[in-house]
């Protein structure tokens, strides 16, 4: 296996600033995947910003647009990813974000301030 250099701290984002083991890659590309997609970013906002920060699925069609088999795609790539928890009530679907997966996007994607690059004045 050829192993990848290293890139200084000066470019890299925090959560990239050692090396990644190949299962820990293929988990966050996973994740990463799966919200790329503009409709799945519309669904994440959409259930963030709902007062209980959750939504049944059937709240979803209008916003969006969509066909319900469509939304419920969207809905079932994101469960899959590990992205939203799903709750049964009745004959619905509720819909909720799992922090920790998007906790674990954002770290690494934050920015360290000490591994910014510095401007010449």
């Amino acid at each position: 296996m050829e192993e990848l250099p290293l890139v200084g701290p000066s470019c890299c984002p925090g959560g990239l600033l050692q090396p990644m083991a190949r299962t820990e890659a293929m988990g966050l590309a996973r994740l990463f995947k799966a919200i790329a997609d503009p409709t799945r970013l519309q669904i994440l906002s959409l259930i963030t910003s709902a007062p209980e920060h959750e939504l049944c699925a059937c709240e979803l069609y209008e916003p969006l647009g969509l066909s319900q088999p469509t939304v419920s795609h969207h809905l079932k790539v994101l469960h899959d990813a590990g992205i939203l928890d799903r709750e049964s009530r009745g004959t619905w679907a509720w819909y909720s974000i799992r922090r920790e997966a998007l906790d674990e996007l954002s770290s690494v994607l934050h920015l360290e301030a000490t591994s910014s690059p510095s401007t010449a004045a």
